[in-house]
């Protein structure tokens, strides 16, 4: 499946310079991007994706960017690996697009990187906070969230503090599963906590019969899962009916809105670490704008994985800008590199890059599924 956002980002009175970069001409700048919009990690996709168009479409109507328009080409991979490979392949090669954005999910990304470096063509906020892709330092990759190591010490700190000590880990058997649970192992021994088990289940698959069942037998405080929305909800759904009365902790990319949507009451008291603010209550100006934004949209909901699309296409068009007229990869490089708090406003969510360090932000927080699938923090 192919979505094409065509947001039209047109500046009034600016002078354009002929394209020197695949992907820019004279009217408009082509990014590409390879999520999930179908299968079952598609409404983190989506959500990503709706939240970066309400800010594309907000440029469009104050004018846009040196004359261009900003054309978003979305391709649907369903948080599949061969696919994304493909994907990009196609973007690059084929499509031509100018740089890659919003990519969702750790072995995705991972696997697409060897035809990024080739092209020498940068990737800005993939939805991911795995060390792998942070670890070396990569040039061409810029992350607007924090990372998923700060989460687990956010996490493991809370539960320290609440003397939930026991924990097991329900991990997906891949890169990120296996990157997060050695370090879940590693950092509970830091807080006093112990990992009692784990259980895998593979990408894409909900089956957690087997794995609800060994829970059960292991008795822990507390369940962190490092799956998506839909085996998250499946084993908590599974596990709260055999009566386990303990905890369930889950990391902010699981997709906050979609797993409380399936829950319901059924998953009061389930934790999500986050790395965006809260999006439901307008305290900070970032949150505020959001909420315009996604007014506008009749098919949308204001979200954590949206409100993260939104800051990501605001960083971004604020680095188009800064690269000027003479758009080229290596002057959006610089331009994004040259963001930090004292001359970006990012409106209550500081960004800081540099040469050196290309992690934006390392705000978390935790929030709980409260009644009716509200969020509470």
């Amino acid at each position: 499946m192919v979505c094409v956002l065509a947001t039209c980002l047109v500046a009034a009175g600016s002078t354009v310079a002929t394209a020197a970069e695949n992907g820019v001409t004279p009217t408009e700048i082509v990014l590409g991007q390879s999520a999930p919009f179908t299968g079952p990690a598609a409404e983190i996709g989506r959500d990503f994706q709706e939240g970066a168009r309400s800010y594309f479409a907000q440029v469009n109507a104050k004018g846009g960017i040196h004359g261009r328009r900003v054309r978003l080409l979305s391709l649907d991979d369903r948080y599949d690996p061969e696919r994304t490979v493909a994907n990009t392949q196609q973007l690059i090669w084929r499509d031509k697009v100018f740089a890659l954005f919003g990519y969702s999910g750790t072995p995705t990304v991972l696997a697409a990187l060897p035809a990024m470096r080739e092209a020498g063509i940068p990737l800005i906020a993939p939805h991911s906070g795995a060390s792998s892709l942070r670890e070396p330092f990569n040039r061409l990759i810029f992350h607007v969230r924090a990372s998923y190591q700060q989460e687990t010490d956010f996490l493991l700190r809370q539960l320290q503090g609440t003397g939930r000590l026991r924990v097991a880990v329900f991990y997906q058997n891949d890169e990120l599963g296996k990157e997060l649970l050695d370090n879940l192992r590693l950092r509970a021994l830091v807080y006093g906590l112990t990992v009692v088990g784990s259980v895998a289940i593979e990408r894409n698959s909900d089956a957690v019969a087997a794995a609800a069942e060994q829970f059960m037998k292991m008795r822990p405080d507390v369940v962190i899962q490092v799956v998506p929305y839909l085996p998250a909800a499946a084993l908590i759904t599974r596990m709260r009916a055999a009566g386990y009365l303990g905890g369930f902790s889950n990391y902010s990319f699981v997709g906050s809105h979609s797993l409380a949507t399936r829950l319901k009451d059924g998953g009061v008291g389930t934790e999500i670490t986050q790395v965006v603010p809260f999006p439901n209550k307008a305290r900070l100006p970032i949150v505020y704008e959001y909420q315009k934004a996604m007014a506008r949209s009749s098919r949308a909901c204001c979200n954590f994985i949206g409100l993260e699309g939104y800051i990501a296409a605001r960083v971004l068009v604020e680095a188009l800008r800064r690269a000027g007229p003479q758009l080229s990869r290596e002057g959006l490089i610089r331009a994004l590199e040259s963001i930090t708090p004292a001359n970006y406003d990012g409106g209550g969510f500081s960004l800081h890059f540099s040469r050196t360090d290309h992690t934006g932000s390392d705000f978390v927080d935790l929030t709980a599924i409260g009644t009716a699938g509200r969020f509470i923090n």
